[in-house]
């Protein structure tokens, strides 16, 4: 899965490899989660969820070297699937993907001789970030609060799709925590405002738009929606809430 790391790294390091690895196994369980979830047939052998440091995930088998290179995730995913309700499923492998990713983190903390300073601000770096069972339930609670308040100041506005973008045209900036707040609160607009698709918190520059149906905000780059498209969306449902009402019609 990965070359063999010879030369020492920085807490930074470490935290980029964690953070690359993150946002694949997200982006396996929510906007690649129909392709997931074909992938992890029943009745093939014991399959593992891998996420690369380039953002990439795989489902494959566990490799074959004793011990391996880095710590393993959760063996025979698959076995489970049809056995349990998809949201469940997905809310299991989620957690099981969390600990993995703490687990490889600190697997090279320990490799490259980290200090207890050094282990404590890798925990402080990846603990800013929600877990990705977090992201998939949508059970973030800074996530769940803004969408709800967000949500409900742009059906005020009566806007066709609830965007970013509705709240400043010019510049995609997320919404405002609170009605009239002051210029010295402006840098903090929507800081716990999070991607239910990558899991990264907002960036100024980048425009979202809201699900309908959960609540949830996505960069529309995660879930290819311009800013163009959204104004004529009368009501958006993201990948997730999409797949889920047409299994229900099946």
């Amino acid at each position: 899965m990965d070359a063999r790391q010879t030369v020492p790294r920085s807490v930074e390091e470490v935290f980029d490899d964690f953070r690359g690895r993150r946002a694949a196994l997200i982006k396996a369980l929510t906007t690649d989660m129909q392709k997931f979830y074909q992938e992890c047939d029943p009745e093939k052998e014991n399959l593992c969820l891998y996420g690369l440091p380039t953002e990439k995930w795989e489902v494959n088998l566990p490799v074959e070297e004793v011990p391996p290179e880095i710590p393993e995730p959760a063996l025979g995913i698959n076995f489970a699937r049809d056995g349990m309700q998809e949201k469940d499923w997905l809310s299991l492998v989620a957690v099981h993907s969390d600990s993995w990713l703490i687990s490889v983190a600190f697997y090279f903390g320990a490799r490259f001789c980290f200090n207890k300073n050094d282990r404590k601000r890798l925990f402080q770096m990846i603990n800013e970030l929600p877990t990705v069972f977090e992201v998939v339930t949508g059970c973030a609670k800074q996530s769940k609060d803004s969408a709800r308040s967000n949500g409900s100041k742009s059906k005020s506005n009566g806007n066709k799709s609830r965007t970013y973008e509705s709240y400043s045209k010019a510049k995609m900036t997320p919404p405002p925590n609170e009605a009239g707040e002051s210029d010295g609160d402006e840098a903090d607009e929507g800081q716990g405002t999070i991607c239910g698709s990558c899991g990264d918190k907002y960036a100024a520059d980048e425009f979202w738009i809201c699900c309908d149906v959960c609540e949830r905000w996505f960069h529309g780059k995660c879930v290819k929606i311009t800013p163009a498209k959204a104004e004529h969306i009368k009501q958006y449902k993201c990948p997730t809430c999409s797949s889920k009402r047409a299994r229900v019609h099946m």
